[in-house]
């Protein structure tokens, strides 16, 4: 059974900031995440309950897994930076 992805409006406007080439990239992995929200670059955010982290290139996906309705959130995409952590 798939997952239903949902998407912030704000994650929304901040994708559509991104360079082209790098938005299909993230689009991609979107995507991917319907079948497995697991797959990839991924890692579990200490500290808070069901939110995650994936990575795409220097781009940061932040979304939250709702395991009883499968759905995947998305409430973030923002360019890794130096200043970033």
């Amino acid at each position: 059974m798939s997952w239903q992805i949902s998407v912030a409006n704000a994650a929304q406007k901040q994708l559509e900031k991104v360079p082209a080439r790098n938005a299909e990239k993230i689009e991609k992995a979107i995507d991917g995440m319907a079948v497995n929200p697991f797959a990839g670059d991924v890692k579990k955010m200490s500290g808070k309950e069901d939110i995650w982290r994936r990575r795409v290139g220097s781009y940061r996906i932040f979304y939250k897994v709702i395991q009883d309705l499968k759905i995947v959130y998305i409430f973030e995409i923002t360019r890794r930076t130096s200043k970033t952590y």
